[in-house]
Order: structure tokens, then sequence, then C-alpha cells
């Protein structure tokens, strides 16, 4: 007669032929409890699923990320738990969307996590701020088209370095200015440009 074994991988008791009498019962039960324990709740239409799946070994592979929201040769493209993706190397696209979002008020703040492209319609003397902009060492610029609802003052924050040492006019009533800002330093130093001046 042989002593109880146990299968390779999982340890499970194979019982002793001819032995065990009065524990097979007790050593069945516990590598039942042990497979329930392994398969988690997966059900059995979870497991039709794998059943349909022709993914390979290399395949699956693809989805070893080391780390979430950065890029890796061969791998799949994954965001962080802020929604944020680190490309390492180039993105070539055919072509890409930004997004936009307007702004209301007369203090304005540009959110950099919302979008690169902003508008606004004055409403009365107006003062901007810029916020979030991503850390230092990565650069962010973005759009602002602002539409005169009047005749008001544009105020803008201390940290834009305008083209020519001044910030430009702000546009006529009924008129529309285009500026472009960008950062690369976490928002300590903003660029600024007038692209476009009384467009109608």
């Amino acid at each position: 007669m042989m002593a109880d074994g146990t299968t390779t991988y999982y340890t499970f008791v194979k019982p002793e032929v001819g032995a065990s009498e009065d524990t097979w019962g007790a050593k069945l039960n516990a590598n039942w409890d042990a497979i329930d324990t392994l398969l988690g709740g997966v059900t059995n239409v979870e497991f039709a699923i794998l059943d349909g799946a022709t993914v390979t070994t290399a395949e699956l592979n693809y989805l070893d990320i080391t780390t979430l929201g950065t890029s890796q040769s061969s791998k799949v493209v994954t965001a962080d738990a802020n929604g944020d993706v680190v490309l390492s190397e180039e993105l070539i696209a055919k072509s890409y969307n930004e997004t936009f979002a307007a702004l209301s008020g007369t203090t304005p703040a540009v959110d950099c996590e919302t979008g690169n492209v902003f508008s606004l319609t004055t409403s009365g003397n107006t003062t901007f701020t810029f916020t979030s902009p991503p850390a230092t060492g990565t650069a962010y610029g973005f759009t602002l088209k602002v539409t005169a609802g009047g005749t008001h003052t544009l105020t803008w924050p201390a940290s834009v370095d305008w083209a020519g040492g001044a910030a430009p006019d702000a546009p006529a009533s009924g008129e529309v200015n285009v500026y472009v800002f960008f950062t690369h330093d976490g928002g300590t130093n903003w660029y600024g440009f007038q692209a476009g001046a009384a467009l109608a």
C-alpha cells in the first residue's frame, strides 16, 4: 500500500488506494473546497467565454504591463488610475481631436485637465486663472477664443509672458480675439500669443 499522495500543481490530497477508509470524505471535501476557492465564483457563462477564446499565450502577454498608464514595446496601451496615458515613443495618427470647453462668468478658470480649446463670451471685466497644468517636464498648450460681450477689460495671470512684453488689447465689443498659451514648467511660466484679433 501507498501513503496518501498529492497532485503536482495544487497539492490536492490523493487518498491511499485501499486505505483511508474513514478519511476519504474529509479529504475529498477538502479538495472540493480548495477547487471552489481557486475558481473564485467563476460562472458557467464565464467559462463558456473562455472556451470560445482563440487567444494564444503570446497574445495574453500583450497585457502584461509593468506600470499602468505607460507604454511598452509590443504591449497594449493602458491608462492609469487618472485615465492618463504616457507613450514612450511616437504616436502616429491619421487625425486627432481636441476637447473643447466653454467658459463663463467674470472669473473663469482655464482647467488644463478639461481640454485644449476654450471659449468665453465676456459679460463684464474678466480675470482669468489657469489651473491644473501638468508637472514640470510635460508641455501643455491651449487655445482661447474670447468674444467681447461688451466693452470689457481682460486681466491675465501674472505668470503669462506675452510676446512683446505686454498683453494685447481686449477685443472691442462684438469682436473676437484668439489667444494661444503654453507652459513646460508646471505653469510657473506661461507664454502667451495673440493668434488673431478683431475677428468678426
